[in-house]
C-alpha cells in the first residue's frame, strides 16, 4: 500500500475515532487486536451474503486451529465465540509472559484477519447527530480542497476509498473542517 493511501486511510480512521470519541465518550473496554470488541446492537444485516458467511466460518475455524496451538504451548486459552472473539483475559499478563510471548510467536501464522464483514458488523450504530457531524464534514472537506475525499454511506460511516490526505488542498481541508468534528482551529496539523 502506497504511503499516500495508507496516510489517508490513517486520517480518515482518525477522523471517524475523533467524531465517535468526541460524542460518544471512550469506554474502558480494554480489547487488544487478539479479539475483537463486540458492538453489534442485535439487528441482523439484511446484505449478509453467503459469502460473508463462508468467511466468517473460515474466520472461527481459524481462530479455533489458533487457540489449540497456544493451548499446545502450555497456555490455557478459552474456545473463541460463534463470532471468533477470544477474550484473553488480561493482556498485560500475556505481553509480561515469556512463555506466553513465545506461544503468540510460534502461533502467529495462525492468526487470520478479521473478515471485512465482521468489522463492519460491529461499527457502532451512530445516533442522528453523529451521522448528521459525518456527513457535515466529508462534505466540508470535499469542499475545501479535498474532492476525493470519502462519503458517508446510509449508516453514516464513511466509505472506505483511496483518497490523498497528504496534498496541500487536503491539509487545508482538515484545517477548516476540523471544528466540526470536535478538533479546534488551533490544534496543531497532523506531522506527514
Amino acid at each position: 500500500m502506497s504511503a499516500r493511501r495508507w496516510y489517508g486511510r490513517w486520517l480518515l480512521i482518525g477522523a471517524a475515532s475523533v467524531v465517535a470519541l468526541t460524542v460518544t465518550g471512550c469506554g474502558g473496554g480494554g480489547n487488544s487486536g487478539d479479539d475483537v470488541a463486540s458492538a453489534s446492537n442485535g439487528k441482523s444485516d439484511a446484505t449478509t451474503s453467503k459469502g460473508s458467511s463462508s468467511e466468517l466460518a473460515d474466520y472461527v475455524e481459524g481462530q479455533r486451529k489458533w487457540v489449540k496451538c497456544l493451548r499446545d504451548e502450555g497456555i490455557d486459552t478459552p474456545d473463541p465465540d460463534s463470532k471468533g472473539r477470544v477474550d484473553l483475559g488480561d493482556k498485560s499478563a500475556w505481553k509480561r509472559d515469556p512463555k506466553a510471548l513465545k506461544a503468540q510467536e510460534k502461533c502467529a501464522s495462525l492468526s487470520l484477519p478479521i473478515p471485512e464483514s465482521l468489522l463492519k458488523e460491529q461499527r457502532p450504530e451512530l445516533s442522528k447527530d453523529e451521522i448528521g457531524k459525518n456527513r457535515r464534514y466529508a462534505k466540508c472537506m470535499q469542499e475545501h480542497g479535498a474532492p476525493d475525499f470519502p462519503d458517508t454511506g446510509a449508516d453514516g460511516h464513511f466509505q472506505e476509498s483511496a483518497w490523498d490526505a497528504t496534498s496541500a488542498g487536503a491539509k487545508r481541508a482538515a484545517r477548516v473542517c476540523a471544528p466540526i468534528i470536535g478538533i479546534p482551529n488551533d490544534a496543531p496539523a497532523p506531522k506527514g
